[in-house]
């Protein structure tokens, strides 16, 4: 059982296991038989006196991926504290990347898409997936510099608080203050009560924390906030030793369980049988926006930041470097689909598209990265056996 979850914190594995369960999204989806499936994932469940009635679909998207996000806060809190990014000078450069793979992608995303009925899904291409693209990176990047990996996880984290922000504040819909509140001062008792571990009555403390958490998770949702939020929020009041526990056992379960469960259900879609000349806006913006976007943004920035910070040192990393970053920062997966979801929820014809472009993107980015990060960490290794 050890290994297996060793094997499930690895980063190669967990990015496979997504692709895989994209794939079998998209491919049952347009098999002829997809019905029973469909009917599952619309089929409502509600918890009776809650005013709480989601699909299957939902209770995915707002229910187990508010435990990804809880996940990914306390590795936000971590290295907001004690990580790479517990300075100003150390958060400066990725910063500055992080806002290009945003800004150009958003333009870019504008430019193709920007009329009226499409011009809500901007916030699509802003979003790197940590898991996949650092998954990438180990697959391909056996060679490369510490500050490589380093980087792209820092600017992936930024990228995610991006996103998180744009949950928050784009989506939320019909605000009520009272529930939000409420669920404010859970956060504030959920924090309390972890630091109160390690205590001989910890498992009565583990407990009422899940109560908490859970009862946090529903009001939330109630206030018209997006339900994920609800796992930031907690994530970012845990204590630093119980969320370093925390993340250890939940990781797992996030990369070999609710990880696929959502991409699969995200990527239940059907392909729509049309010309390529008939495919939405949304589609093509997308599916240029992640790749091309986060290349132009993050190469260009990062180049602008690394100059910055050097101070006539040479730079830790070059433009080669940076453009593999770039290729990698294209592999939007988990939060463009849930962006994706949340942007074009009220038009599915749109959404199912997004979706689309979403994949065919992200799956530009894993191409291209895998021979960007390829060619350049051969050339590191080149290097560094002739210094050797």
């Amino acid at each position: 059982m050890s290994d297996t979850r060793n094997f499930l914190r690895s980063q190669q594995f967990p990015a496979v296991l997504l692709l895989v369960a994209a794939a079998l999204g998209i491919l049952l989806a347009n098999l002829p038989s997809f019905g029973p499936i469909d009917a599952v994932l619309g089929f409502h469940i509600a918890i009776p006196g809650t005013g709480i009635d989601l699909s299957v679909a939902h209770w995915i998207s707002d229910g187990l991926l508010a435990i990804f996000f809880f996940v990914v806060a306390m590795e936000l809190q971590y290295e907001l504290t004690r990580g790479e990014l517990n300075s100003f000078g150390k958060a400066l450069q990725p910063a500055i990347a992080a806002a290009g793979g945003v800004l150009v992608p958003i333009i870019i995303y504008l430019v193709i898409a920007g009329r009226d009925a499409t011009a809500s899904g901007w916030p699509i291409p802003t979003a790197t997936d940590i898991a996949f693209a650092l998954g990438v990176l180990a697959v391909f990047g056996k060679g490369l510099p510490a500050a490589v990996r380093v980087f792209l996880l820092a600017l992936a984290i930024l990228d995610d608080i991006i996103g998180i922000v744009f949950i928050a504040v784009l989506f939320a819909h019909d605000l009520n203050w009272l529930y939000l509140v409420l669920a404010i001062v859970g956060v504030v008792a959920f924090g309390f009560l972890s630091r109160m571990l390690p205590d001989k009555r910890s498992w009565i403390i583990i407990t009422a924390m899940i109560i908490i958490g859970v009862v946090v998770w529903a009001l939330v949702l109630l206030s018209g906030i997006h339900a994920t939020i609800a796992g930031v929020m907690l994530g970012l009041a845990i204590a630093q030793s119980p969320s370093m526990r925390a993340r250890h056992v939940l990781e797992p379960w996030v990369n070999g369980a609710i990880l696929p469960i959502f991409a699969f259900a995200a990527a239940f879609v059907v392909i729509p049988a049309v010309s390529p000349s008939e495919l939405s806006p949304a589609f093509f913006g997308i599916a240029v926006a992640l790749p091309l976007g986060k290349i132009i943004g993050i190469t260009a920035f990062g180049w602008i930041a690394i100059r910055i910070g050097s101070r006539g040192r040479p730079p830790a990393l070059t433009v080669t470097d940076l453009l593999a970053a770039g290729t990698l920062g294209g592999i939007g997966f988990t939060v463009s689909l849930l962006l994706a979801n949340l942007a074009f929820a009220s038009d599915p014809a749109t959404r199912d598209q997004a979706i689309l472009g979403v994949l065919v993107g992200s799956l530009i980015s894993v191409v291209l990265a895998g021979f960007v990060v390829s060619a350049r960490a051969a050339w590191h290794r080149k290097v560094t056996a002739a210094s050797s």
